[in-house]
Order: structure tokens, then C-alpha cells, then sequence
């Protein structure tokens, strides 16, 4: 057997570790709400016939995904109680949010935008901000998980993950509502977003790295230098590190193309 036959097996070996693997069925809880509260849900409202005016104001709820760089920090740095103690860091913040989306998408189907639009509508919401949270967990999960040789293959498998799920939330939430009817439909969806919840407390949380604990144990020492609480004081170096620091970081590697990347990828979202 030559090199270039071992290299090709190599590399697709790559696709059957347990972490690339877990990053499919990731990609799947990440994908699936996003048409549940898009283009799937205007057509639900529309066969209710909710007016025009009010469909319009649901297309507003998207804007969750674009702004959700706003409470990255908080997902990126704050331990939730209980949880962080039994699945990790990652882990419970990627559980959280799906027992979100799972929770709000019965309640949608429960409620129906017939009896109460106002609730149906906040329930949509908790679901955007539910689904755009798993997906800044799973990011980091997907970033610490890895050696950098695994990650193209972990992004990959989280594509095609991800895209299985909007065909299924689209073309298969159509046939559902189709064959039944929509309360039914988006019920099925919650039941499919156990996917993504079986496949968190499979997998194994990430290892903090020497890197992330020693800035963590700087940051304790200089908001506490004494030993006191500190709370000012930590709120203040938790905001430098947690946004002003990524972001001054950012400029000084991408120098004057920072501003063209900043704007392209507003262009694209």
C-alpha cells in the first residue's frame, strides 16, 4: 500500500471519530429551528390566514441570529448553575438552549397563532434566541473539541448536518402539516430537536486548555488582588477580556482588512 492510499484512508478515517461524528447530529440541532421560524412559520400563519401586516412583523424575529455577537460573552464565560456542574461548560449551554427550542416549539403547537398571536409570537422568539444560543455553544464546543487537523472535517460533517435539517424543517414539516395538520407538524419538529439533546449528553465536554485557565486565574488575581470580592472590579475585567478583548484582538491580526471583513459579512448576514 503507497503513501497517497494510506493518506486517502487517513483522511477518511477522520470521519469516524466519535467528536466529528457527534459535530452531524450538531449540525442537525443547530439547523433545524431556523425555517420553524422562517419561511415554515409564515406559511403556517398564512393557511390561519393571519393578515399580511402581522406575517411581516414575524419576519422580524430573524434578526436573533444577527445580533446574537451581543450575548456571546455571557454564553462564552458564564457557568450556569447545576448544569455546568453535571455536563461542562459547552455542554449546558448547548442543553439550555435546546430544552429552549424544544419547550417553545410544543407550546406553538399547544397555543396556535389562532387563539392567542401575541403569546404564539413571543414563543417564536424564545425559539430564535434559543436556537441562535445553541449555535454559539456548539461554535466553541466545536473549536475546543478538536485538534486543528479535525476541525475542516468537524465543519463538514455540521454543514451537512445542518442542511439535512432544513430540508427536514421545510420539505418535511410540508408533508407532515400536509398529511396531518400544523400542530401536529411542529410538534414532530420538538420531538426531532432530541436529536441534538441525546447526541450533548453523549459526547464528552472539551478539556480547558493551559491557555484559558491561566488567563482565567490572571483575571481572578487582578480583579481580586487582596482576596476581597472584587464584584466592580471583576465585572470590569470580565467585559475587557470577554469583548473588548476578542475584538482589539481582531483588528490587530486583520490590521486595515478588518473593516472589509466586518463589512462583507454584514452584507452576507
Amino acid at each position: 500500500m503507497d503513501k497517497t492510499q494510506i493518506s486517502w484512508i487517513d483522511s477518511l478515517l477522520v470521519y469516524t471519530r466519535p467528536r466529528v461524528v457527534a459535530m452531524l447530529f450538531l449540525g442537525f440541532s443547530a439547523g433545524l429551528p431556523l425555517l420553524l421560524v422562517f419561511s415554515t412559520l409564515t406559511a403556517w400563519l398564512h393557511d390561519y390566514e393571519v393578515s399580511r401586516s402581522a406575517i411581516g412583523f414575524f419576519a422580524w424575529i430573524g434578526i436573533t441570529y444577527s445580533v446574537k455577537v451581543f450575548w456571546a460573552p455571557i454564553v462564552d464565560r458564564l457557568p450556569l448553575p447545576f448544569l455546568q456542574a453535571w455536563l461542562g461548560k459547552r455542554r449546558s449551554w448547548m442543553f439550555l438552549g435546546q430544552m429552549g427550542i424544544v419547550s417553545a416549539l410544543a407550546a406553538m403547537a399547544l397555543i396556535g397563532p389562532q387563539d392567542n398571536l401575541a403569546v404564539f409570537a413571543f414563543l417564536a422568539v424564545v425559539v430564535a434566541f434559543s436556537s441562535a444560543t445553541q449555535d454559539i455553544a456548539i461554535d466553541a464546543y466545536r473549536i475546543e473539541a478538536a485538534i486543528p487537523e479535525h476541525q475542516g472535517a468537524m465543519a463538514s460533517n455540521y454543514i451537512l448536518g445542518y442542511r439535512l435539517a432544513m430540508l427536514v424543517a421545510g420539505a418535511g414539516t410540508f408533508y407532515i402539516a400536509a398529511k396531518t395538520d400544523w400542530p401536529t407538524a411542529y410538534l414532530a419538529m420538538s420531538a426531532l430537536m432530541l436529536v441534538g439533546t441525546a447526541t450533548v449528553l453523549i459526547i464528552a465536554e472539551p478539556e480547558p486548555t493551559d491557555e484559558a485557565q491561566a488567563l482565567a486565574l490572571e483575571l481572578e488575581q487582578q480583579a481580586s488582588p487582596d482576596g476581597s470580592p472584587g464584584t466592580f472590579a471583576r465585572l470590569r475585567h470580565w467585559l475587557a477580556d470577554a469583548v473588548v478583548g476578542p475584538f482589539s484582538e481582531f483588528l490587530r491580526r486583520q490590521g486595515g482588512f478588518a473593516v472589509i471583513i466586518l463589512l462583507l459579512s454584514q452584507l452576507n448576514s
